[in-house]
Formats: C-alpha cells, structure tokens, sequence
C-alpha cells in the first residue's frame, strides 16, 4: 500500500460517512432497545459504529477493483 492508496481511502471515507449514519443509529437504537444501554454508551457506539463502516466502505471502494 502507497502513501496514495493511503490518501485516497482517507478522501473516500468523508463522503461514505452519508452511507455509514444509517445503520450505526440503527445499531445503537437496536443495542439501547435489546440491552438497555446507557445513552452515553449509545452515542459512543453510533460514533464508532459510523467510523468503522465509513472506513470500510474506503477500502472496498479502494481495492475491490483488485478481486
């Protein structure tokens, strides 16, 4: 991996933030319902949960062309 690999899945990841919201609050909502979670629990895993998937979606969009 290049330091321009590196960039552009940092570049990528702003914009999937739009894709990633959704189901980190569905996640936290579902965690909150299921095991009564705290709230400050919950936004921690929304704001976690969003950068995971948001990072994920980077990767993927910077390397699947390769598989």
């Amino acid at each position: 991996m290049t330091s321009l690999d590196l960039v552009m899945i940092l570049v990528y990841t702003f914009p999937m933030f739009l894709f990633a919201i959704a189901p980190a609050l569905k996640l936290g909502d579902y965690l909150e319902e299921k095991y009564g979670i705290s709230e400050k629990t919950k936004r921690i895993i929304m704001v976690v949960g969003t950068a995971v998937v948001s990072l994920s979606l980077a990767v993927f969009l910077q390397f699947g062309h390769i598989y």
